[in-house]
Order: structure tokens, then sequence, then C-alpha cells
């Protein structure tokens, strides 16, 4: 048994450098003063520098982030009522049939879902830019909000929302005060989930964007084909940094917000 954990640990040990390797490589030459990923010369800033310099940067780098928390706002607004929706149905083969149709959307290649979106706003005369892009975003964030809320809609006992009835509580008060507060761990996942799937999306972003509007995913790439820039380490470390406070700060709230649902006042 003893032998078995630490074959597992050592595994689990080899997944993880393998995971974090390239990106603290990455993150190691932002710092060489060399200008290149050959060699290691100096310790340097001026990679950073560069990117706080310039302007343009400065404002995909904006750019991207309002439209990352707008989409996963609007869509964790949408995918908490379409989860209540689902769970609510009383009939279910259509509850069955719109769960099926919400996974189709998370497992469908982002290829795909880009192209289409490309030739729906073709279609329909939307100009591709800030408001194509927050609509695409949305769109692919919505189902995984779904799947983030769903379990816990499933887990929560009905004798809680008969319990709030019976203490005089309105539909309103239950949904607010029983069924939210329960659903809270969830609701906080699939936001910041949503949030994370935004700001790193490239597929379906480089398809439906344009008019001069870019994110960073986009900008990353269009920079790495005109050639190997330190500055492209020093951003990609940024935005590395950036996401592990994303998610240290999910946890924080996830365990502050694990407390029992209480009682509905009169």
């Amino acid at each position: 048994m003893g032998k078995q954990s630490n074959a597992q640990k050592i595994f689990l040990a080899l997944v993880f450098i393998i995971l974090y390797a390239p990106i603290f490589f990455l993150i190691f030459y932002s710092f060489n003063s060399n200008g290149t990923m050959s060699s290691f010369e100096s310790f340097t800033w001026e990679h950073y520098a560069a990117v706080f310099d310039d302007t343009r940067l400065i404002m995909i780098v904006l750019n991207t982030v309002i439209v990352a928390l707008l989409s996963a706002l609007i869509s964790t607004a949408i995918g908490v009522l379409g989860a209540l929706a689902i769970v609510y149905l009383k009939n279910r083969k259509l509850r069955n049939t719109l769960l099926s149709l919400n996974n189709v959307l998370i497992v469908s290649p982002d290829v795909i879902i880009g192209a289409s979106f490309l030739i729906l706003f073709t279609a329909v005369g939307v100009r591709l830019g800030f408001a194509s892009v927050l609509i695409s975003h949305i769109a692919f964030s919505v189902p995984i909000v779904v799947l983030m809320v769903l379990p816990k809609l499933l887990e929560m006992s009905d004798s809680l929302i008969d319990a709030a009835r019976d203490l005089g509580a309105s539909g309103r008060d239950v949904l607010t005060r029983v069924i939210i507060s329960y659903i809270k761990p969830g609701i906080f996942a699939g936001f910041f989930l949503a949030l994370t799937y935004s700001l790193d999306d490239f597929a379906v972003t480089f398809f439906v964007t344009g008019n001069g509007f870019s994110t960073l995913s986009v900008e990353i790439y269009s920079m790495a084909r005109a050639g190997i820039s330190l500055t492209i380490n020093a951003l990609s470390g940024l935005i590395f940094i950036v996401t592990i406070g994303l998610v240290l700060v999910y946890y924080a709230l996830n365990r502050r917000n694990r407390t029992p649902v209480t009682g509905v006042k009169k």
C-alpha cells in the first residue's frame, strides 16, 4: 500500500512538472537581457517595461478584461436561470433534450463554434468587433455556467424550499434567500470558469474579431508570428500571475460561502 501511494505521488509530481515546466521556462527567460531564449545573459525588467510602455497593448488588455468581465457576468445570470429552468421542468424528455444540447455546446470544437458565429454575424449584418466578440463569449460561457450550477441544484433537498414556504416565504424569498444562497458556490465556480475561458479564448475570438478590435490571445498569436520577442514572455508571465490570482480569489470566496442555509424570516 505504501509503495503504491509513493508511486502515485511520483506520477502526480511528474504530471505537474510536465504541465508547469514550459510555463516557468517561458517566465524565466522573460527576465533575460540577451533578448533571446537560447542563453541567459543577465537579469532585467526591460521586457516587462516594454509591455507597460506599449499603449496599444494596454488597450488590448483592457478590451480583453472588459469582454471577459461582461461575458462572465451576463453568462452567469443566464446560466443560473437556465439551470433553474432545466431542473424544475416537469417534462422529462424536454429536460434531457436541453441537457444534451447544453453538453453538445461544451464538447463542440472551438473552430466550429467560431466559424458558425462568423457565418451568422455575416448573414445578419453584425459588424465584427466588440459586440460580436462579446456575444460569442457569452454564448460559449452559458453552457459552462449551467454545468457548474446544476450539481448544486440537484444536490439541494426539496425540504428546504418546503420549510421556507411553511415559514411564509414568498417566491422571491425562496429564490434569493434559499436557492441562490445554497447554490452560491456553483455560481462562483461558473463565473470564474467563464471569466477564465473568456480571457484565454483564441479560436472563437479569432473568427469574430475585426474593425481594429483585438484581444490578448489574438494579439499574442500575431506577435508570435512576427518573430520571437521576450515581450511575449513577459506578457504571458503577467497573464499567468493574474490567472493564479483569480484562482486564489475563487477558492477564498468558495470557502467563505460554505455556510449552511439559515432559516427564512417571516
